[in-house]
């Protein structure tokens, strides 16, 4: 008990660091699930996902709370590992944030296969399930997507040419997506769309003809970078669909 006990005193004094954009030290929290009905995540996770949000990395995604960060923390991944010797493997879980939610103390709430992935086998996770919330360790780690770029999808919501919503898919490596612009041509400029929910942003009016994007994402030791998308989107766009850019984030 006491042992535990400064080894978790051990992780939180390295809580505000490690909850920076270049967290690689594990943090100590809590973790419980959510049950679905097919075993995967949700198509409704406030990041605005949909299809996406339910089975990327085979279903092992997490709503979270604190991790959030207004929404920027949609697409996050982190490694996220129970601290019970008997019941836990040592590598845990690698999950992407889809969501938002609260729990009891907790800073995950993952999907019943992403908890039971932490178990080192199926009998463990019965037992692992059969507690409800865990402690666990975790940390901020690149998401990778081998044979993906950086994907733009149109929101059902939108309404061409009166009303256009973007969902990025496919947010490799380590950064938050800060903010997203759109390329104003008649003016020459890049106008600021509005961050609706989650990972989904937003312009009314939009610019006529193919749409150029650019988003400002974290790069290394706080600082942002700019990257862009020109003629991503064609002019005939259309609600659901998904358009793939060049952007390559690592």
């Amino acid at each position: 008990m006491g042992s535990a006990l400064f080894y978790c005193l051990l992780c939180v004094t390295g809580l505000l660091p490690a909850l920076s954009y270049s967290q690689d030290d594990f943090v100590c929290s809590r973790a419980t699930y959510y049950d679905s009905p097919d075993c995967y995540g949700t198509q409704t996770g406030a990041c605005g996902f949909g299809e996406y949000g339910r089975t990327i990395y085979d279903g092992h995604v997490s709503g979270v709370s604190k991790l959030w960060r207004n929404g920027s923390g949609c697409g996050a991944c982190y490694q996220v590992r129970c601290t019970n010797p008997e019941l836990c493997a040592g590598d845990g879980v690698n999950v992407v944030v889809t969501d938002y939610g609260e729990g009891d103390h907790t800073d995950f709430i993952l999907s019943r296969p992403a908890y039971a992935w932490m178990a080192k086998s199926n009998d463990k996770a019965e037992q692992l399930r059969a507690y409800g919330v865990v402690d666990v360790e975790f940390r901020r780690i690149p998401c990778r997507y081998p044979g993906h770029k950086t994907v733009f999808k149109v929101h059902e919501h939108s309404n061409n040419p009166h009303y256009l919503a973007i969902v990025i898919l496919y947010q490799a490596g380590k950064h938050d997506v800060l903010s997203m612009q759109i390329w104003q041509e008649d003016c020459k400029q890049w106008r600021s769309m509005r961050r609706v929910f989650g990972a989904v942003f937003d312009a009314e009016n939009p610019p006529r003809g193919p749409v150029s994007l650019r988003l400002q994402v974290t790069g290394s030791y706080g600082s942002y970078i700019w990257l862009e998308a020109w003629n991503v989107i064609p002019a005939d766009w259309k609600a659901g669909i998904t358009y793939q850019s060049e952007i390559e984030l690592h």
